[in-house]
């Protein structure tokens, strides 16, 4: 919970306590004793409501498991009324009628029972309909924003046609002895294949994705030659689920854009992609050295920024970035629920 919504539900208690007090003062009653009664059946109100948000709805009602949503909503407001009875037994005995006997078991559990459950349902309903709103709008703006990007990308768009037929010219006039030279370019053609024809969708094959991920790793073995140690390690069994595309490549980039250039000491990228469950996990660590005395912040540039605002945006709570640095070596962890 953030620190603003933290403050909007003490604001949303402590208004819904002084408008219980004013409503259900009894005259009877001193005012701190209405204070005291009114806090103490706010307790369990407030506590099913929480239990509400945060458990049964997420867990049950937002993935439309409607009658174990409900039931457990009954059973939640039968286990608040329940122990509300003591209490409500103790009030009676020493606040409203001090000296008679209370209500009996069944009046106490009926009232207590129709208390929360009125309270609650009002509440819950109150809290839905403003995340709906919230959410309807969440999604208008994400249209707006993917209509822009696509309008973006077209504009940035050049002749796809005549850039492989290019690259076609390019590589017939490779001496054919120069395999490495070849490789690199039908590595090079492939991936730009991917970016220009493939990744105009909003998910796509994990194996696809992985594929990429490897022929971009190749490209940097080559250039690099022996300089640099590169572990890229893949779980046989990723396959059968989509991402969104390009969704490693940032950080991948950012990570051999700042590895250290060492003449004595391993320079190294290590890459790891796993899934456990439906939990994707991407790791990628390099060492790293200072430049000129001055420590690089590899996760301020514009290219992380777009990676993590492209999360929020496909995988809004859905997902953890982690950066973890030090003196010598850089790491960034992305752990995502697919």
């Amino acid at each position: 919970m953030s620190q603003k919504s933290t403050w909007h539900n003490i604001l949303l208690w402590v208004v819904l306590y002084f408008f219980w007090i004013t409503l259900f003062q009894n005259r009877a009653l001193a005012f701190s004793k209405t204070m005291t009664v009114e806090f103490c059946y706010l307790i369990f109100i407030a506590g099913n409501y929480y239990y509400n948000i945060y458990f049964t709805i997420p867990a049950f009602l937002y993935k439309k498991k409607y009658s174990t949503y409900a039931l457990l909503f009954i059973v939640g407001i039968t286990v608040a009324s329940l122990l509300r009875v003591p209490l409500a037994t103790y009030l009676s005995m020493h606040y409203f009628a001090p000296g008679k006997t209370p209500p009996g078991f069944s009046e106490l559990f009926f009232n207590s029972f129709l208390n929360i459950f009125i309270w609650v349902i009002c509440l819950v309903a109150a809290k839905l309909i403003i995340d709906r709103r919230r959410f309807q709008k969440y999604i208008d703006r994400i249209e707006k924003e993917k209509i822009k990007n696509e309008l973006d990308f077209l504009k940035a768009q050049f002749n796809p046609h005549f850039l492989f037929n290019s690259i076609n010219s390019i590589y017939g006039n490779i001496d054919k002895k120069n395999s490495s030279a070849r490789g690199m370019l039908l590595t090079f053609s492939e991936m730009l294949r991917y970016q220009l024809y493939e990744c105009n969708t909003d998910f796509i094959s994990i194996e696809k994705e992985i594929n990429y991920v490897r022929n971009y790793v190749a490209l940097q073995q080559t250039r690099k030659a022996d300089n640099l140690v590169i572990d890229l390690r893949v779980d046989e069994d990723l396959k059968g689920f989509s991402v969104a595309p390009l969704l490693f490549i940032a950080f991948i980039e950012n990570a051999f854009k700042y590895v250290s250039h060492y003449e004595n000491k391993p320079n190294k990228v290590d890459i790891s992609i796993s899934r456990k469950n439906d939990q994707l996990a991407f790791r990628i660590f390099n060492t790293k050295e200072r430049i000129n005395g001055q420590r690089l912040d590899a996760d301020k540039g514009i290219g992380i920024a777009n990676a993590k605002r492209r999360l929020e945006l496909l995988y809004p709570e859905k997902h953890e970035l982690i950066f973890n640095s030090d003196e010598s070596s850089y790491e960034t962890r992305l752990n995502l629920q697919v």
